[in-house]
């Protein structure tokens, strides 16, 4: 089971920065688009700066969601690292809880905010929904709240874990 598991977030984890890799590749076409229209044809586009915005959105909850399985993102840990080795864990443990509590939050309130703007457009885009733009947030929740899950079930990555699969 806990392979199983933890081959399950493998693949959660690709499909995370396979999608904010992805958004990031638009974000950087499009600006350079929206630069080249507005400057060069003195007549802007009205679609690229909303466009980089919601993807921003999508690298910001799906990508944050895959930094943190594997640890690329802020950590404080100076504290933690004064603390005799035995009482290290207590820290860690409730660091944990705090981001599940946080994921909870995004994944609760998130899809509350995606129900009610569900039914409203984007003047620039009227055939999307205000909703759709929002859906990132409770999808990075409950990405991340599954990869606290696994490290605090299952652990910590081991560093030198290849994340992609592999063949034994």
């Amino acid at each position: 089971m806990r392979a199983f598991y933890r081959g399950a977030m493998d693949a959660l984890y690709a499909a995370c920065v396979i999608v904010a890799g992805v958004a990031l590749v638009l974000i950087s076409a499009v600006i350079p688009w929206a630069v080249y229209t507005r400057y060069v044809l003195n007549q802007a586009a009205s679609w690229p700066e909303p466009t980089a915005v919601l993807l921003t959105i999508v690298v910001t909850f799906i990508g944050g969601a895959a930094c943190y399985r594997v640890r690329a993102h802020m950590n404080v840990a100076f504290f933690v690292s004064l603390l005799p080795p035995t009482w290290r864990r207590v820290p860690e443990v409730v660091a944990e809880l705090l981001v599940a509590a946080m994921a909870l939050f995004m994944l609760i309130y998130g899809e509350k905010l995606v129900e009610a703007t569900w039914y409203n457009t984007i003047a620039d885009f009227p055939s999307l929904s205000v909703g759709v733009t929002y859906l990132p947030i409770p999808i990075g929740g409950a990405c991340l709240l599954l990869f606290v899950i696994e490290r605090l079930v299952l652990g910590p990555l081991d560093q030198f874990t290849e994340l992609a699969p592999h063949a034994h």
